[in-house]
């Protein structure tokens, strides 16, 4: 058992698939810190400084007037976080897009290696077709005579 989960951990798509979950590791953390850090604060400008995610209707029980979303659920009112949602939905396309860009990067960088490995070396050109008709020409002359 010991020597058929060697063989497993040593095929390829497995060390591929753990240097991918390390790698998407580390990219969820700049692309959080590009949302939190550098995008979020853009889009509260452009909102007039609303925080989306702090909204909210309470649903049903009492929550005082002005009260946090993390207040409103403590109190143990049911609330519908409508804002917590349309923040996740925000961040979800901002990832996207990023992931999305580095995924056409690394195509571009892929096809354009690919490209260079299938060009074939230049054949050496041949002769053009004056070339050939004025051999063929001195041939005939040289049989002729």
């Amino acid at each position: 058992m010991i020597k058929e989960f060697k063989e497993f951990i040593a095929r390829g798509n497995v060390i591929d698939l753990a240097v991918g979950i390390i790698i998407g590791a580390a990219f969820t953390a700049i692309v959080n810190s590009l949302v939190t850090d550098l995008i979020n604060p853009i889009i509260g400008l452009l909102t007039g400084g609303t925080d989306f995610s702090g909204l909210y209707v309470v649903l049903k029980g009492n929550v005082p007037d002005g009260a946090s979303l993390q207040v409103a659920r403590d109190t143990g009112a049911a609330v519908f976080a409508y804002g917590a949602f349309l923040s996740a939905v925000i961040n979800f396309l901002i990832i996207a897009w990023a992931v999305f860009l580095l995924v056409k990067a690394v195509n571009r960088v892929q096809s354009s290696v690919s490209r260079k490995e299938a060009e074939p070396e230049a054949a050496p050109a041949g002769p053009t077709q004056e070339e050939l008709l004025a051999q063929i020409r001195d041939e005939l002359r040289a049989q002729r005579a």
